[in-house]
């Protein structure tokens, strides 16, 4: 005789429990009561609902492949906490990966001692070295040289003075450049 479960009730533990042993339900509730938060940590992280979009649907199938490892020594949420993060990182390598050309002068520009034809080479590797850079000097970067914003622009887009936008960039340049020594890049 078959038993009949509740497919969404019962903790998170339980419904992994269940998840684990092959409970379709039980991993479709879990999805369905943790999807929320997994789009609004995505969201949080690329600021593009598309791209969130893209990492919460991988986080599910990467949920999905992956729900026997989990051991349950942490909280549920802080595991796909982590899976979400490492989502949103590899989406943006991918997305590095692809429109490193596009943002040829803006490297070039950063790399200042570099041809625009040499500095067509080091973008991709530059691109990704700005995603490393502490939040306000990235987002100084990706606003000036991405978006090609003057300072005082920039400044209002992220509340802040002309004089620290400059000195975020001026950080940020000397930063990349260690970066880059490091990854053998400059």
């Amino acid at each position: 005789m078959a038993m009949i479960l509740d497919d969404g009730g019962g903790s998170d533990a339980e419904l992994v429990d269940r998840a684990k042993g092959g409970d379709r339900k039980a991993f479709g509730a879990l999805v369905e009561r943790h999807y929320d938060f997994i789009h609004r940590i995505a969201w949080r992280w690329c600021g593009n609902r598309d791209d969130a979009d893209d990492i919460a649907q991988e986080v599910c199938i990467r949920l999905g492949r992956s729900i026997r490892d989990y051991r349950g020594m942490g909280a549920f949420t802080t595991w796909l906490y982590a899976m979400t993060l490492n989502a949103a990182r590899d989406l943006s390598r991918k997305a590095t990966r692809e429109t490193a050309k596009v943002n040829a002068y803006g490297t070039h520009a950063l790399i200042g001692s570099q041809s625009v034809d040499e500095a067509d080479g080091y973008a991709d590797a530059l691109w990704q070295a700005v995603r490393r850079l502490p939040g306000k000097q990235r987002d100084a970067v990706l606003l000036v040289y991405g978006e090609e914003l003057s300072h005082a622009a920039a400044s209002e887009v992220m509340a802040i003075s002309e004089a620290t936008v400059s000195w975020h960039i001026h950080e940020a340049k000397k930063r990349l450049k260690v970066l880059m020594r490091s990854a053998g890049e400059v």
